[in-house]
């Protein structure tokens, strides 16, 4: 079975765009010109489907309602696709769990980096469960138990809290986590990891107390 990335924008020249530098590194390709549309491709293709490129602004339902929808049922990566570069909006993408956040106009080969990138991190063979005191971390299929019950993480909230239990006692800054969770130059607030661990803690919840805030510094991961 193909897997499928599924651009979501309402002009007809962007998907092209963006769908000509994909297809060129092999990928296959579905689209949806507004909300509603999105929603049914996406429920009638969600087994195929690996990542959704999302336009915030569009007719119908606009890109925030697309996403909460499918974030009722999906974790698969979404990186959003904005005219907007405000902050407040980037900090509200990654609330509603946004995975990446790219503002137009873009390089579309920046972009097919990012799509590639999220695509491979995905992917794993390592097939080993890890224990960190009722926390399982299944790398191979990228999820998370607590308690015998799988947590509902976005893809960064799961690569963020793996990053922080891997480097477990180790005082880690919001610049360290940045290089080494969003694996890009983020020129955004810090305040996004903050936002993301609040999530974090609250769907951890009893152990979300593990995840210690180190004032002036950032976070550490302690039994």
């Amino acid at each position: 079975m193909d897997n499928y990335i599924l651009i979501v924008d309402d002009e007809a020249r962007m998907r092209k765009l963006i769908k000509d530098f994909l297809t060129s590194k092999g990928h296959s390709i579905l689209e949806a010109k507004d909300g509603e549309e999105a929603l049914q491709v996406f429920e009638e293709n969600k087994p195929k489907i690996k990542l959704i490129l999302l336009d915030v602004m569009m007719p119908k339902l606009d890109g925030w309602s697309v996403l909460r929808q499918i974030r009722q049922t999906s974790q698969i990566p979404i990186i959003m696709l904005t005219a907007r570069g405000e902050e407040q909006d980037e900090l509200f993408g990654f609330e509603l769990g946004v995975d990446e956040y790219i503002s137009k106009p873009f390089s579309p080969k920046i972009l097919v980096a990012r799509v590639e990138a999220i695509l491979k991190r995905t992917k794993t063979n390592t097939k080993e469960v890890k224990d960190y005191s009722g926390i399982k971390i299944d790398k191979e299929g990228r999820s998370i138990e607590v308690d015998g019950k799988i947590l509902e993480l976005s893809l960064r909230e799961y690569e963020l809290l793996v990053y922080l239990v891997e480097n477990k006692n180790i005082a880690l800054s919001r610049d360290k986590i940045l290089n080494n969770v969003w694996n890009y130059d983020y020129y955004g607030d810090s305040r996004t990891i903050d936002s993301h661990i609040k999530k974090i803690r609250h769907k951890l919840g009893k152990k979300g107390k593990y995840i210690k805030t180190i004032r002036g510094v950032g976070y550490k991961f302690e039994l």
